[in-house]
């Protein structure tokens, strides 16, 4: 799932909370296309923020002295 799918909800739930007048028994349109619309939104925002993760990198190095210290330094960088 992603942006498509997240998008995909998106619509759908606003065709039907804002367009159809239509009606089904027991089942409100309106308020399933607003349940379908959020969803879509919360799908998008999470795609958004892992993708984001994904596109930073992390490099560890230990160097050990002669003296039996140890020295950690790690460099992240952003891949934008």
């Amino acid at each position: 799932m992603g942006y498509g799918f997240g998008g995909f909800l998106l619509v759908v739930g606003l065709v039907l909370a804002l367009a159809v007048t239509d009606s089904v028994n027991g089942v409100d349109l309106t308020t399933v296309g607003w349940i379908m619309a959020a969803v879509g939104l919360v799908l998008i925002a999470i795609t958004a923020v892992t993708w984001n993760n994904g596109r930073r990198s992390r490099a560890v190095q230990t160097v050990t002295h002669p003296d039996g210290t140890q020295t950690v330094r790690e460099n992240r960088s952003n891949n934008l």
